[in-house]
């Protein structure tokens, strides 16, 4: 490993990066915050679920629409609208210009969003939404394929409101010279009760300590097993009972100081290894590597993503063309061929803390069950 711990990487970005910040060290930790949620983001792009992903969506509790969350990642059943192409000259690729590209789409047009897929300048916008009806029953989001320059395609898609799957990024950076940070355990109860309250599977303790699951399904009628057997069948289910309100909740975390490791964990991690139903723990390795190969020492084809880095991190004033919602296409592009070449690699920097017997490809099949769901038929 390039660097032994995430520690010695955060203060090797603070000295070589972020020396011109008041607080530099803080800066550096956000700074590797983001770095675990664009490992994530091109993983569930890499598995193929991007035409499924809104990215920063609030989504409300389960049968409790007064309170809403903001998750980092939610997936949702998805239908393809359309796809057109546009050529470099028509940049930027606005919601209007999409639009008139599918004349047959009932949108009103004043209600369109102002946000760019593509800017003039080249700064994708991860997973855009077009329109979002006022009550959430229609979300038009759009894509950029994978089309070679300078020839765009986008691909437009109507995503449910009700997802299928959530993915939420945690962590935290210690503070010097104490052993945790003081926030640590707030971040932790909080991520664990959004993964608790979203979907209509609930959990019940017994008091030898099982966990068992509850599912509401019509009337006064309540379905109640051992939660890994509940977890199971319902995702193997095609009963739109079982399913219609069901979200199937993933938590990703990081190591630096905090969570301790997958086989010592500490009070934070047990914390969200109860609340979420996959739970995996990013190794310091994988942030490591990433860094190493994509931010501090890249070869020529991988330069671009440092360049983003460093334009959007160096102290200049600007837009940050480096987070999981906007970035520079050709980092874009270069992260992603990046993820294709090392995927296999990649998918073991992730252990998984719960369920103890899973798997990362066990995860990444779970999401294609629901993925692939007749989800139109059910949701109607």
């Amino acid at each position: 490993m390039p660097y032994e711990s995430v520690d010695i990487l955060q203060r090797a970005l603070t000295q070589d990066v972020f020396h011109y910040a008041k607080d530099a060290k803080k800066a550096a930790g956000r700074a590797l915050g983001t770095l675990v949620e664009i490992i994530a983001f091109y993983l569930l792009k890499s598995w193929g679920y991007e035409r499924s992903t809104a990215i920063e969506r609030r989504l409300p509790e389960y049968a409790n629409p007064d309170i809403t969350h903001n998750v980092e990642f939610s997936l949702h059943p998805s239908a393809e609208i359309g796809r057109v192409r546009f050529d470099e000259g028509e940049l930027p690729l606005t919601p209007v210009k999409i639009h008139n590209r599918l004349p047959d789409m009932a949108w009103p047009r004043k209600k369109l969003k102002s946000t760019q897929l593509l800017s003039s300048e080249k700064i994708l916008r991860n997973a855009c939404t077009l329109y979002e009806d006022k009550d959430g029953s229609r979300i038009m989001v759009a894509y950029l394929d994978a089309s070679r320059q300078p020839v765009y395609q986008v691909s437009v898609n109507q995503l449910a409101s009700h997802p299928f799957a959530v993915m939420e990024c945690k962590r935290v950076g210690v503070e010097e010279g104490t052993r945790k940070g003081p926030q640590t355990i707030e971040k932790a109860k909080q991520g664990a009760y959004v993964a608790r309250v979203l979907s209509s599977l609930q959990k019940v303790r017994t008091a030898d300590g099982r966990i068992y699951g509850i599912l509401h399904l019509e009337g006064e009628n309540l379905r109640y097993e051992p939660y890994k057997v509940l977890l199971q069948n319902i995702i193997e289910s095609d009963d739109a009972s079982l399913l219609k309100h069901f979200i199937l909740t993933v938590g990703i975390v990081s190591n630096h100081g905090n969570w301790f490791t997958t086989s010592d964990q500490n009070k934070e991690l047990k914390v969200l290894a109860q609340s979420y139903d996959w739970l995996l723990f990013l190794a310091d390795e994988g942030i490591s590597k990433f860094a190493d190969d994509l931010l501090i020492a890249p070869p020529s084809r991988y330069r671009a993503v440092r360049d983003s880095f460093v334009n959007s991190y160096g102290g200049e004033r600007g837009e940050n063309i480096f987070t999981k919602v906007k970035i520079a296409l050709n980092a874009d592009l270069a992260i992603q061929e990046y993820f294709s070449k090392n995927l296999k690699d990649i998918e073991r920097w992730f252990n998984v803390v719960s369920p103890t017997e899973g798997s990362v490809r066990e995860l990444k099949n779970e999401l294609g069950i629901l993925a692939s769901k007749n989800w139109a038929e059910m949701l109607r």
